[in-house]
């Protein structure tokens, strides 16, 4: 909201500089986001009138003016401007005026100046050329009883300031120059000059038929009828320069009239063309489907939650909104009818952006309107018209339905102190109340508050606490520093920071995406296999509704997302907390009852292995290559991958993790169901692992270097088909356990035979080489030993797996 100091002024003056008023309103709550000047700075600039614009004698375009300034003799200037005319009033730059500074950002110095042979003593200006606007199309026309020779500064008041305040939504009374002043007042201390406005006497007896059949929408419905009005009067010089200093330019003067009455009490009003209107009008709930062609010559549909005015025929205006063009006011308009009301904030709310488009009349009336005032305000309007307009006022029609009724809210000085952070008296917290005009009756250790009809925001006990201190001013709060003593939570050795998981995988050539924790339903349904998750009883989006208690559908939508914009390549992972119901957990600090939320870090990769390049051959990219990310991830601690199936992988390829012997995750191909829902060719690879168990680490210790060579045997066995990596493993490290020479055993051949029969093997058989590290601290091994070990690997391998030393 902006507006011009010198209106807030006129109702409350301060003995305050301008910077200092806008410090007491910022620590007060109410931030004052610029302040500015409404003109540059310049001088030497006066009122001058144009006795005479006569031809140049040199030049087709330019005019040899005689201009009084006032002192005495007429200036002879030349000027280009096509309006330069005798008999209108100009600004006038004299001989030593020193204008705003040009393109090259110096200041502009008239001086006697000679153009195409004729001399110009000084300078008419456009507003352009004073920085008062952008317009350069002629001389700025001043008001025909422009004083001559008095400083344009003065006439037109350009030494004020403008004000611009960043309101927060709770502040709806002071959205008006009036209601910022009762601040002013409130903080100051200073006299509030309260407006009072006449009723004006009706001269006629013509009232407006009006039923408000919906008291839910309406509360009150005040309106009067003027007859004979002048529509096309001009707008007062005063009225048009405060409008325009609050950023609204003028239109018309019946609608100028109604918007200066907003900006200056609070209350938005329209104006209607009586003769538009067809019998009486009533205040309803709109029907499906009626439609309304609005001021700004949109046509909206509306339905029964959107509040309407209409006549006998149809939809006139959206309540609370914006007016519509079939009863608008025009150079052709003789009879109106003036209307304010109280529209309930709840009734309005949200209804203009749904339309797309905002108003000021919602923005106040969305926040709440004062509906004690609807009549005094009719009363200002009124005076208003008839006295620019003209015309004949019938009598004020005022139905008072449903007005809220305000609820009295109790403050305990006590809490008031421990809150606020600083010592408190039962009288220094009820003085900043009254000063706000609150009525406060007070009892022992507690003041009771009945807000007044325009303080929507004083409902609670907090609210009453918030005025306090801002009265006191957020700058007068002590700076206590916090009692509670702080312990820095370190984190153990065995445990990695998270940022480093977050580097290796982005080494790893991954990219982190950060996703909503809310979700599709049909994302839990299909990828996580969840009939029943969390849903949201507020949703920011109809489709957002659940929680997640998986990461990938955040992943796969983001791929989607990147597929749909031809990315050839992707990458991605994320960190994040899952929601799953679990009755075991309790509530806490950190818990809510019945949601376990623990953390997880998941990942996709899509496309080719590596980028395209001429060393390495282009391939996509499979399971193993993304197991290896996973292995990465955990070293140097070993996983165990298993055959496993998950909703939202392929059930061939697919492995669970385990790792330290509990299951911490899953790895695996999407899909083919989602996949080619998705519309991919090629199905993306996943894994999604609990973050806490990749985080933990073993600590380093130290161990003596071996005074003995290790020693490697390398064998090949015979096994079925259907026997895996980790079952030959198993084996192994059954031995292992027992024979601590046995240091490692690494799998680095497998051998299927093309033909049956060849290299001693039978159908359905194949050879694994194992190469197996043998090493003794204390003293050399034995030849006899290194077999026994031997021995007793191939041993388990033919207990276990049916394996034979191949031949």
């Amino acid at each position: 909201m902006q507006f011009p100091e010198s209106w807030l002024r006129a109702f409350c003056n301060p003995a305050l500089d301008s910077e200092r008023l806008a410090d007491v309103l910022t620590m007060a709550g109410l931030e004052v986001e610029s302040l500015a000047p409404v003109a540059p700075p310049f001088s030497g600039v006066v009122v001058g009138e144009i006795l005479s614009a006569e031809p140049h004698p040199n030049a087709d375009r330019l005019r040899v003016c005689r201009v009084d300034v006032g002192q005495g003799a007429p200036l002879a200037i030349v000027c280009g401007a096509p309006n330069a005319r005798a008999g209108i009033r100009v600004p006038c730059a004299r001989v030593g005026a020193v204008l705003p500074p040009g393109d090259d950002g110096r200041p502009f110095e008239i001086r006697v100046g000679k153009l195409r042979g004729v001399e110009s003593h000084g300078m008419l200006c456009s507003a352009r050329e004073l920085g008062l606007s952008d317009d350069h199309g002629g001389l700025l026309e001043l008001a025909p009883d422009a004083p001559v020779g008095r400083d344009i500064r003065e006439v037109l008041a350009l030494d004020d300031r403008i004000f611009t305040l960043k309101l927060t939504p709770n502040l709806a009374h002071c959205l008006s120059v009036y209601g910022v002043a009762r601040e002013v007042a409130a903080l100051t201390g200073t006299p509030l000059q309260t407006p009072t406005f006449a009723p004006v006497a009706p001269r006629l007896g013509d009232v407006l038929p009006v039923r408000v059949q919906a008291p839910d929408l309406c509360g009150r419905f005040t309106g009067r009828v003027i007859r004979g009005i002048d529509p096309t009067a001009r707008t007062p010089e005063w009225m048009v320069q405060r409008l325009a200093r609050c950023g609204q330019r003028s239109i018309s003067a019946l609608v100028d009239i109604s918007n200066y009455v907003m900006f200056e009490l609070g209350r938005p009003s329209h104006i209607f063309d009586l003769d538009r209107i067809h019998g009486g009008l009533q205040v309803r709930w709109a029907r499906a489907g009626e439609t309304l062609t609005l001021l700004n010559g949109q046509t909206v549909t509306l339905d029964e939650t959107v509040g309407v005015i209409a006549d006998d025929q149809g939809v006139e205006s959206l309540a609370g909104i914006m007016g519509g063009a079939a009863t608008a006011v025009s150079n052709a308009t003789r009879n109106v009818y003036v209307e304010a009301a109280f529209w309930w904030p709840r009734a309005i709310a949200g209804r203009a952006r749904r339309f797309h488009f905002s108003t000021d009349a919602a923005h106040r009336f969305e926040r709440g309107v004062d509906p004690s005032t609807t009549r005094e305000h009719v009363e200002r309007i009124t005076q208003l018209i008839l006295d620019i307009c003209g015309g004949e006022p019938g009598p004020i029609d005022d139905h008072v339905l449903n007005v809220p009724q305000p609820q009295p809210v109790t403050l305990r000085v006590a809490r008031a102190a421990q809150v606020i952070g600083m010592p408190l008296t039962q009288a220094e917290c009820a003085e900043p109340l009254r000063r706000l005009g609150l009525s406060v009756t007070e009892g022992e250790g507690t003041l009771t508050v009945t807000p007044p009809p325009y303080r929507f925001d004083v409902q609670l006990e907090e609210d009453l606490i918030e005025e306090v201190a801002r009265v006191i001013g957020y700058d007068r709060l002590p700076d206590t520093p916090p009692l509670a003593p702080v312990e820095p939570r370190v984190r153990p050795e065995s445990q990695r920071s998270i940022h480093a998981l977050r580097r290796q995988l982005a080494q790893l050539g991954y990219q982190e995406t950060i996703n909503f924790s809310f979700v599709e339903e049909r994302w839990e349904r299909d990828y996580a296999g969840n009939p029943d998750p969390i849903r949201l009883l507020n949703p920011i989006a109809s489709h957002l509704s659940v929680m997640r208690s998986s990461l990938l559908g955040s992943l796969l939508a983001v791929l989607k997302h990147n597929t749909d914009r031809k990315v050839p390549r992707v990458r991605l992972f994320e960190v994040g907390r899952v929601f799953r119901r679990d009755p075991s957990v309790p509530d806490s600090d950190t818990t809510v009852a019945g949601i376990d939320q623990p953390r997880r870090v998941a990942g996709l990769a899509w496309g080719d292995e590596s980028a395209l390049q001429w060393g390495v051959p282009a391939r996509p990219v499979d399971f193993y290559d993304v197991k290896g990310d996973v292995e990465a991830l955990l070293a140097p601690r070993r996983a165990v991958f298993e055959p496993a199936q998950h909703p939202a992988m392929h059930p061939g390829r697919c492995a669970r993790v385990r790792l330290d012997g509990r299951d911490i995750g899953f790895v695996g191909e999407l899909h083919p169901r989602w996949r080619q829902a998705e519309g991919w060719l090629q199905a993306p690879v996943l894994f999604e692992l609990d973050l806490d168990a990749v985080l933990q680490r073993p600590l380093p210790s130290a161990q003596p270097v071996g005074r003995h060579h290790p020693v490697q045997r390398d064998i090949a066995v015979v096994v079925r088909e259907a026997v895996t990596h980790a079952e030959l493993m198993a084996a192994i490290g059954e031995v292992a356990a027992q024979q601590p020479w046995l240091r490692d055993a690494v799998l680095f051949d497998v051998y299927r035979p093309k033909v049956a029969g060849a290299g001693g093997l039978a159908e359905g058989e194949k050879s694994l080489a194992v190469r197996l590290t043998l090493e003794r601290h204390d003293a050399n091994l034995t030849d006899d030993e290194i077999d026994a070990v031997v021995q007793s690997v191939l041993q388990a391998l033919q207990q276990r797996i049916g394996a034979r030393l191949r031949a």
